[in-house]
């Protein structure tokens, strides 16, 4: 009887679990991110393909490379000097059966295959990635906050001012500074690579504390060009909130300044927050290779960048194809925490 009862218990767990609204939800974005992969894939290897030249059109310039091998690396590559719609097509769907087999390919720039390559870097551009929106996350969100609180006050003043220079800094420029600091610092800051020599040698917590010794000015720049953005929204989407009666109505009953700010307007200013959050994960891709080029981080902006020069089709595709995947994920993940900080939201409603 006990077992029945049990077994009963977990089919209509599973049930739940299976019915429930954020179940549903995420299926249905797990077809939707299938279907957007595809068709981003069509587009961005027309693209590549369709553009002048291939890869062989720099060996061939060096006088050391026998005919008889570009011939052999074509026929690696299945690289063709047609530039036709059928030919395209079949160099796509046979690209496209091989990535649904876990293999992106051959680079031909590094003879390894992509999935590899990406693999041994990806770790670092997240970790660079996520250090950056944590930090951004820790300025932006409470300089907002002081600067909503304080509308036209000194401060906010002082703080707009601040904001608007950090935002029109080009990031190459705050790069530059940085490792002029690096360089009146030193050795106290390091630059260049993501460990030291003898990182090895080291404890996991010494690895660790190596790590982030490394990671300072890296995701000090990328959080300089970040959070003058995030704080000016929240400064904004805080004061429309305060303007609202039921803030007033908070206030007439007594309950104190700090109550009616962070309980009761700044949960329902971060929601419009939490939607960027998605699309602030994904652009640091594309964001941290300013800071992996002038740091030397061994993350996946330089390995793109190399790639797109040498026209390395299989390498390029990988890492298009990893940036869109995180944009789906990071709106995924910012769908859900929404839903989590504001229960009254149907993921339904969410587009």
């Amino acid at each position: 009887m006990t077992r029945t009862l049990s077994a009963s218990n977990l089919v209509s767990q599973g049930q739940a679990i299976f019915t429930s609204e954020t179940f549903l939800y995420i299926v249905k974005r797990s077809l939707q991110a299938l279907l957007t992969l595809f068709l981003a894939s069509i587009l961005c290897f027309a693209i590549i393909q369709l553009s002048p030249g291939n890869f062989l059109d720099t060996l061939r310039q060096n006088p050391r490379i026998t005919p008889e091998r570009l011939e052999e690396l074509k026929q690696l590559f299945g690289l063709s000097e047609k530039k036709d719609l059928i030919t395209v097509t079949q160099q796509y769907f046979k690209w496209l059966f091989q990535a649904l087999q876990g293999n992106l390919g051959l680079s031909m720039l590094y003879f390894q295959p992509v999935t590899l390559l990406i693999g041994q870097r990806i770790r670092a551009t997240l970790e660079l990635a996520l250090a950056s929106i944590v930090l951004t996350w820790a300025i932006a969100i409470p300089l907002g906050i002081i600067g909503a609180v304080n509308q036209n006050k000194f401060i906010d003043k002082f703080l707009r001012v601040l904001s608007y220079t950090a935002q029109g800094f080009p990031s190459f420029v705050t790069a530059l500074s940085l490792l002029v600091v690096a360089q009146i610092t030193s050795p106290l800051l390091p630059v260049g690579g993501r460990t030291s020599i003898n990182h090895d040698q080291l404890s996991w917590f010494g690895q660790l504390l190596d790590i982030l010794w490394h990671m300072i000015l890296p995701t000090i720049a990328l959080t300089i060009t970040g959070f003058a953005g995030l704080q000016r929204i929240t400064r904004g989407e805080l004061l429309d909130v305060l303007r609202q009666d039921y803030i007033q109505t908070a206030r007439a009953k007594g309950l104190s300044e700090n109550r009616v700010i962070y309980v009761h307007a700044l949960r329902n200013a971060i929601n419009p927050l939490i939607t960027l959050l998605g699309f602030e994960f994904a652009s640091l891709l594309g964001g941290a290779f300013i800071a992996e080029f002038f740091f030397n981080w061994p993350g996946l902006g330089k390995l793109i960048l190399s790639a797109v020069t040498a026209k390395d089709i299989y390498l390029v595709m990988g890492s298009l194809m990893i940036g869109a995947i995180m944009l789906i994920v990071g709106n995924l993940f910012a769908d859900l925490l929404l839903k989590f900080v504001d229960p009254r939201i149907k993921l339904a409603d969410l587009k």
